[in-house]
């Protein structure tokens, strides 16, 4: 089973809604072609999904999937009056519908699962002929802040990235997509650079930079004990601080991979 951080579902639905194809999965625009049928995996409230389904048109279709109850039904609250947009609550694994997609998209999902080769030969299984996937997702290992934060945010972040890892999570995944999409069937694996480059003097750089002030607030890591909570509480403060202070730039390793699948594999 994946672990997840444990997230409110009002601030949540703030993180979700707040989400946009033209700043949050900003090379996918280019793929995207009236009339497609796309599928979206982990689409959270579906913020994104329905930026897609504004570029598909009347005459595309989106579906969006998350196994997160809540989020669905927020997101049917939000977008359930458009038309061409279908949000539905279920797992990938357990999803096997009767169509077949363009293209196949999932952005900052596969971080979390201990699976993702198996999600993209799940993928895969689910594309038209000449159909392409396209995951956006990080390297945890290579996040740069500029100057460091303090050394209550570092040991934080360093017992993050050793709860995800024990959990089978791979920090690393988005440098390691190339080798599972060729892995899984794939061909003309493309990469694109996508970094989240925040820098004081931009509108959104507290919230954004301050991001990980919102993950030390779960308490998740304490109560699996992974984590001091006198230290994750120390993190939090401290780490506002420094954002609001101190800070000049946050840059989270993002990475696009793409596939297509070969006509005889159809």
């Amino acid at each position: 089973m994946n672990k997840h951080i444990r997230r409110d579902p009002a601030n949540a639905k703030k993180i979700f809604n707040n989400r946009g194809l033209a700043t949050d999965y900003r090379t996918l625009s280019p793929l995207l072609r009236p009339g497609m049928k796309v599928l979206d995996i982990g689409c959270g409230t579906g913020a994104i999904s329905k930026d897609i389904a504004e570029k598909v048109g009347p005459e595309g279709h989106v579906t969006g999937i998350d196994n997160t109850e809540k989020f669905i039904a927020m997101g049917m609250e939000g977008f359930g009056h458009i038309p061409n947009l279908t949000l539905v609550h279920t797992d990938l694994f357990e999803f096997n519908p009767d169509e077949k997609y363009d293209l196949i998209v999932a952005a900052r999902v596969l971080q979390w699962l201990s699976n993702p080769l198996e999600a993209l030969v799940k993928m895969k299984s689910m594309l038209k002929t000449g159909g392409q996937a396209s995951i956006l997702d990080y390297n945890h290992n290579d996040l740069e802040w500029n100057p460091k934060p303090p050394e209550s945010m570092q040991q934080f972040y360093r017992a993050f990235l050793k709860w995800r890892e024990g959990a089978g999570m791979h920090n690393g995944i988005a440098d390691e997509l190339p080798d599972m999409f060729r892995e899984a069937g794939f061909k003309e694996i493309q990469t694109l650079n996508a970094d989240e480059h925040y820098e004081r003097g931009q509108d959104n750089f507290v919230e954004k930079a301050g991001i990980w002030s919102k993950v030390a607030a779960s308490t998740q890591m304490v109560e699996e004990g992974h984590l001091d909570d006198a230290l994750r509480l120390r993190a939090i403060e401290e780490y506002s601080e420094w954002v609001v202070n101190e800070a000049v730039s946050m840059t989270m390793k993002l990475r696009e991979v793409r596939g297509k699948i070969a006509m005889h594999d159809c």
